[in-house]
């Protein structure tokens, strides 16, 4: 049986909130709609945070009423607070991402705050949606490695999980924020969590920093994950990581995977369409590689030259 890869795209959030030039908003409606169509599992459509703090996202409530819901793909907001997560509620996320990062200093250069702070806060969050339908999923950031502090223990990232879970979080996305990720740690984190935390849905979301992005996933693969977060065009990057480039690119993860004989359940040619697009709207050249050689499946006409040989 041919395994399942669940493909999760976050470009209209985190791909959009560090760009140089405003991305109007009917732009990222558009964007936001072809993904819908391409057979992804879930969009990261936006992010309610404070205007002030990411300004290229200060449309955020507008994005989420132009959209196109597809039934088939859940739309996924990121809330910081607990205003955040009032704002979406309104908005009608399906799912709300809280985040965290596994190093102090990273959360307190991304959130203003200590992460035993974040925690107590995600806990108002939840009182907040307490009867809703909306799911929730805790991401921790700088899970592979800090720029600040370098080397992230196992043990923090497994204290920032069960953090999670006693707030009855079941869903938990490991982000590699500053591409510091490598294929043997990735596999052997994976490992741990899993079977610590067996009935915890993991998702990891490399960004391609140093050029392992699309290794990492392999490896997460190999150790059991089914989920991965990516970002059309492999646009994105922490606007608080110095040196943080692109994440890994959508297109590059699912032409690789369905390569290799993976169901992602993603129609390549409409990703790959929304991806020339997403370029023609930004302005400028995109990190992806498939957008730019074809799909490897892709067949050229032999040269000229060669034709009176080939004709014998």
């Amino acid at each position: 049986m041919t395994q399942h890869i669940f493909i999760h795209d976050v470009v209209a959030r985190d791909g959009f909130q560090i760009e140089p030039s405003w991305i109007p908003t009917e732009r990222k409606i558009e964007i936001i709609d072809m993904l819908s169509q391409t057979g992804v599992a879930k969009v990261e459509a936006t992010s309610f945070v404070s205007p002030k703090a990411v300004p290229n996202l200060r449309d955020a409530a507008e994005v989420m009423a132009g959209i196109r819901r597809n039934p088939g793909v859940t739309y996924v907001a990121l809330v910081p607070n607990v205003r955040g997560a009032e704002r979406a509620l309104a908005a009608k996320a399906d799912e709300i991402v809280l985040v965290v990062s596994a190093s102090e200093t990273h959360n307190r250069a991304n959130v203003r705050r200590s992460v035993a702070e974040s925690f107590a806060g995600f806990g108002e969050v939840l009182d907040v949606l307490r009867g809703s339908r909306v799911g929730v999923v805790g991401a921790i950031a700088t899970a592979f490695g800090c720029p600040f502090e370098g080397v992230v223990s196992e043990a923090q990232v497994i204290d920032c999980v069960a953090r999670y879970v006693d707030l009855g979080v079941r869903g938990v996305t490991f982000g590699d924020t500053t591409g510091m990720a490598n294929p043997k740690q990735v596999e052997r984190l994976a490992r741990a969590l899993a079977q610590r935390f067996p009935d915890l849905d993991l998702t990891l979301h490399f960004h391609n920093t140093r050029g392992m992005g699309l290794a990492n996933v392999l490896a997460g693969i190999a150790a059991g994950v089914v989920r991965f977060e990516g970002c059309l065009g492999g646009l994105g990057g922490c606007p608080f990581a110095p040196g943080a480039t692109g994440n890994v690119c959508t297109e590059d993860v699912v032409h690789m995977l369905e390569s290799m004989g993976y169901d992602t359940g993603v129609d390549l040619d409409r990703l790959l369409a929304a991806s020339r697009r997403l370029g023609e709207i930004v302005g400028h050249e995109l990190p992806g590689q498939v957008v730019k050689a074809g799909k490897s499946s892709d067949l050229h006409p032999p040269p000229p030259e060669l034709e009176p040989t080939l004709s014998r």
